[in-house]
């Protein structure tokens, strides 16, 4: 599955979420950093909710980049 993520530039950081799978985040000093720390947060997240009998949800979310 390929989901969409969210990266932002904090003060100190960057953060990283995955719309379609609440509360998975991850944070890095660098861009490559946090891009690494999320896909391994997403591999735990997807393999706690097997864990837990919950079967992984479809990727919803898109994006776009919008000109104005």
């Amino acid at each position: 599955m390929t989901y969409m993520v969210v990266i932002e530039q904090a003060p100190q950081n960057y953060a990283a979420y995955v719309p379609d799978l609440p509360g998975c985040v991850a944070t890095g000093e660098t861009v490559e950093e946090v891009t690494t720390n999320i896909r391994q947060a997403i591999s735990w997240h997807l393999e706690a909710l097997r864990e837990d009998g919950i079967e992984a949800p479809e990727p919803r979310t898109r994006a776009a980049l919008v000109d104005v």
